[in-house]
């Protein structure tokens, strides 16, 4: 198979790349390589590949800075994905995509089902919902995968920014009134290769699925795992959302429910603190 992948640097681009090497020919594209506000420059790149699998783990995930630049984080998130998705159509590829926890505002008690209502509270929120319906209105045969908490290896992500914090500060403020699952790109990355190695994937069904890995912690919990993980003596003071000044509101409950996911496409994520094991074993 031909496997076109945009966002090759990122997160979960640079795990897939390893990941999905053993499958088939890859067409690996950065930045530089695929710019994803240039139209044209899609459609050139898909033509030349000819990919039976598109796969998009590029986005613009700026969070904060996604409210000043609205325009930009749906350009990105929104116009490109259109544009992939409609490609994906005319050649008859399956598309692969990446959204977000972040599609939710939080309110719910229970981990979210793919069914329950979108709502987010942010511009980045918003612009990866309107990827996903575009997606959904283009007809194309598609896999979108919502994560949570992502962090891996390579990357600016919370795990590093822990431990650099650790290094600077004698002490840190971590917000504790926000739920989620910490999800490794490592352990998506290898889902995806799961599915796609799988003998039957072209008939499985095709929609969106939650990904993301077992259990539950929080942000300071996370903190003081990962500090716990590499013999850390940092104290870790939990505070509230409002103590930790941010230009846009983050969901109280990012947990999603995964037995979509495990009951039609047999994928079943390892813990949380399982997949910071791996990612701290990987970054020694």
């Amino acid at each position: 198979m031909r496997i076109l992948l945009a966002g090759s640097r990122g997160q979960v681009g640079s795990a897939l790349v390893s990941a999905l090497a053993p499958l088939g020919e890859m067409s690996a594209f950065d930045r530089q390589g695929l710019d994803l506000r240039d139209s044209q420059s899609i459609r050139n790149t898909i033509a030349k590949v000819k990919p039976d699998i598109i796969i998009n783990s590029a986005a613009y995930t700026a969070v904060d800075r996604a409210e000043q630049e609205k325009d930009i984080a749906f350009e990105v998130n929104f116009q490109a994905v259109k544009e992939l998705a409609r490609e994906a159509k005319s050649i008859d590829a399956l598309l692969i995509h990446f959204s977000t926890d972040y599609v939710f505002d939080g309110e719910k008690s229970a981990p979210y089902v793919e069914t329950d209502v979108p709502s987010p509270l942010n511009v980045y929120g918003q612009s990866k919902l309107a990827g996903e319906r575009a997606i959904a209105a283009s007809g194309c045969r598609h896999f979108i995968f919502r994560t949570s908490w992502v962090y891996g290896p390579l990357g600016r992500n919370f795990l590093h920014a822990i431990l650099a914090a650790a290094k600077a500060k004698p002490e840190l403020r971590v917000v504790d009134d926000q739920r989620g699952a910490p999800t490794s790109s490592v352990a998506i990355a290898g889902a995806v290769a799961q599915i796609l190695s799988s003998s039957s994937w072209p008939a499985k069904p095709d929609g969106i699925y939650h990904l993301s890995a077992a259990g539950e912690t929080t942000w300071h919990g996370f903190a003081q795992a990962i500090l716990e993980a590499k013999g850390l003596k940092n104290p870790v003071t939990a505070i509230r959302s409002g103590e930790y000044p941010a230009a846009a509101k983050r969901p109280k409950n990012s947990l999603l429910d995964n037995g979509k996911i495990g009951a039609e496409l047999g994928i079943v994520l390892p813990g949380w603190r399982q997949g910071l094991a791996a990612v701290l074993a990987a970054i020694h």
